[in-house]
C-alpha cells in the first residue's frame, strides 16, 4: 500500500492537463534556479573585477593614463566600460572637434550623454533574466492553483460516479491536489526571494556606477585629481 501512494502514483494517476501543470512548473523551477546560480555568480565576479579596477584606477596620477589602464582591463565591466566611455567622447572632442550633431552643446554636454548612455546600457543589462523571475515568483502558486482546482474536480467526479466519499476513492486527487499546491509554492518562494535579492543589488551597483560618473565628469571636465568618492 505504501508503494503505491508515492509521488510517481500521483503523477502517474493524473491527466494530461495536470502532467501540462507540473512540467510547467518543472519549466519555471529550473529556469529559475539557472538565472539564480549563474547571476549570483556573474555578479560575485563582477564585483571582484570591479574592485580590482577601482583600486588600479584611483593610484592613476594623470587622466592619460586612463587611456592605458582602460586598455590593459579585461575582463571589461561596467565600471571600465564607463571610464572608456568618458575618455573617448573627451578625446573624440579634442580631436575632431564639436561640429557634429552629437556634440551638439559643448564638450560638457557631449560627455553627460556619454555617461548617461552608459548607466543605461548597464541598467539594461543587469536586468536581463528577472523578468523570468518575477513572472515565476507571481505566475507558479496561480498555475499550482489550477492544478489544485483540476485535482478537486477528479475528487468530486469520482464521489459522485461512486456515490460515496470512501477514502480509496479520494485519496489519488487530494494528494495530487496538495502536490500542486506544495509545487507552486516550491516554485515561486525561491523565484521572489531571488528578484528581490538581485533588485537590491542592482539599485547599490547602479548607485555607485552613478557615483563614478559623477567622479569621471569631474575629472574629465573640471580636472584632475579633484574627486576621489570612488574608492
Amino acid at each position: 500500500m505504501d508503494q503505491g501512494i508515492g509521488f510517481a502514483h500521483f503523477v502517474q494517476q493524473t491527466d494530461m492537463v495536470g502532467k501540462a501543470v507540473l512540467l510547467l512548473l518543472l519549466f519555471l523551477s529550473l529556469a529559475s534556479w539557472y538565472l539564480i546560480f549563474t547571476k549570483a555568480i556573474s555578479y560575485r565576479l563582477a564585483q571582484r573585477r570591479v574592485d580590482t579596477f577601482l583600486e588600479r584606477f584611483w593610484e592613476l596620477d594623470t587622466t592619460e593614463a586612463i587611456g592605458s589602464l582602460l586598455s590593459e582591463n579585461h575582463p571589461r565591466n561596467a565600471f571600465a566600460d564607463l571610464a572608456h566611455d568618458a575618455f573617448k567622447a573627451v578625446h573624440h572632442g579634442k580631436s575632431h572637434g564639436l561640429q557634429k550633431l552629437a556634440a551638439a552643446g559643448g564638450l560638457s554636454e557631449f560627455l553627460t550623454r556619454a555617461l548617461r548612455n552608459g548607466i543605461e546600457q548597464e541598467s539594461a543589462r543587469s536586468e536581463n533574466g528577472l523578468t523570468i523571475l518575477a513572472s515565476a515568483g507571481s505566475a507558479a502558486p496561480y498555475i499550482g492553483l489550477l492544478g489544485t482546482v483540476w485535482a478537486i474536480y477528479h475528487a468530486l467526479v469520482r464521489i459522485g460516479l461512486s456515490g460515496q466519499g470512501t477514502l480509496d476513492k479520494v485519496a489519488g486527487p487530494v494528494g495530487e491536489a496538495l502536490i500542486m499546491t506544495a509545487l507552486g509554492l516550491t516554485v515561486a518562494i525561491p523565484a521572489v526571494l531571488a528578484f528581490n535579492a538581485f533588485n537590491r543589488r542592482n539599485r547599490l551597483w547602479l548607485a555607485k556606477l552613478d557615483e563614478f560618473a559623477h567622479d569621471l565628469y569631474v575629472l574629465f571636465s573640471v580636472g584632475e585629481g579633484e574627486s576621489r568618492s570612488t574608492r
